[in-house]
């Protein structure tokens, strides 16, 4: 009888210390994803204030305030002025293009010429001078380590002499270049846990080495590629420090025009938060339809 009730008692203890581990780590889950999500919904209920309630720090729609459509008129986006012309719903379609073009461009190509190099450096041997493929792999991440405005004025002369300022074309092969180094190491590790066995195999059954990357190793590297292909479109879509710098009117970005909301009379808080709102939603969207496999993109180098 005592053994029955020592086992119930050890049991009861399993069972605790579980439901104790499960409280603690959905806990923490939660209050992470509280922290995460909260600038989003205060940035998304601003758009919907009035002055005095973003003064007051109003948070809770229909609680604390009564929702207006006053930031989104500024932007020409409210029902009312929907379907009525507007030059700030023009200028800010106009900006909203130009971030779509610069960032989708530059992160598709950014990787497909990420994805070849990585692919290089996984599979053969290179030698430049005293490097060698780990020297090389680091020289292309190294290129994160300098600060933007370090390159400031030689971009700025450079692209003077180019004619590219000013010009979505010299946006998107900056933009390649800031984010290359990050694709080349994301996918160097996606195709270094691809066995080298599946490509000798396909070798064997006739297939050349473009035959062999573009059949065999691509549809297995995927989902990593999707997720650097998401990372660089955000960071893309993000830049504000080139996208001032280099351009003047045509091929503005939307940064910048959320940057442009503060002025010598003060900050319009309704104005910015209802054109940040509009800003990240793409991005939300992406995110929501990609979301299988940006996980399978994190499973896979888990796993590795």
């Amino acid at each position: 009888m005592s053994a029955i009730f020592k086992d119930h008692e050890a049991d009861r203890k399993v069972d605790v210390r579980w439901w104790s581990s499960r409280v603690a780590i959905y806990g923490a889950l939660i209050l992470w994803a509280f922290i995460c999500l909260f600038p989003i919904y205060w940035t998304l209920t601003t758009s919907f204030k009035l002055a005095p309630d973003v003064m007051k720090g109003n948070m809770i729609p229909w609680v604390d305030y009564t929702p207006k459509w006053k930031g989104w008129e500024s932007l020409g986006l409210s029902p009312r002025l929907i379907g009525e012309v507007s030059t700030v719903r023009e200028e800010f379609m106009k900006r909203f293009w130009n971030s779509t073009i610069v960032a989708l461009s530059a992160s598709t190509l950014a990787v497909v010429l990420g994805s070849l190099a990585a692919y290089g450096l996984s599979r053969f041997n290179y030698r430049f001078g005293f490097m060698r493929n780990s020297d090389i792999s680091f020289f292309f991440l190294s290129q994160m380590i300098l600060p933007p405005v370090v390159l400031a004025l030689p971009f700025l002369v450079l692209y003077k002499s180019l004619a590219l300022l000013d010009s979505r074309i010299g946006l998107i092969l900056l933009y390649t270049l800031m984010v290359l180094p990050i694709v080349i190491w994301i996918m160097r590790d996606q195709f270094q846990g691809i066995p080298t066995e599946l490509e000798e195999a396909a070798l064997v059954d006739g297939l050349g080495i473009w035959g062999a990357f573009l059949q065999i190793v691509l549809p297995i590297a995927l989902p990593g590629m999707v997720a650097a292909f998401i990372l660089s479109l955000v960071l893309c879509w993000n830049e504000y420090f080139f996208a001032a710098l280099l351009t003047a009117t045509d091929a503005k970005t939307l940064p910048v025009m959320v940057a442009s909301q503060t002025g010598s009379q003060g900050i319009n808080w309704w104005s910015m938060a209802a054109l940040s709102s509009a800003a990240i939603m793409p991005l939300v969207v992406v995110a929501i339809f990609l979301e299988k496999y940006i996980i399978k993109g994190m499973a896979a180098g888990a796993v590795k």
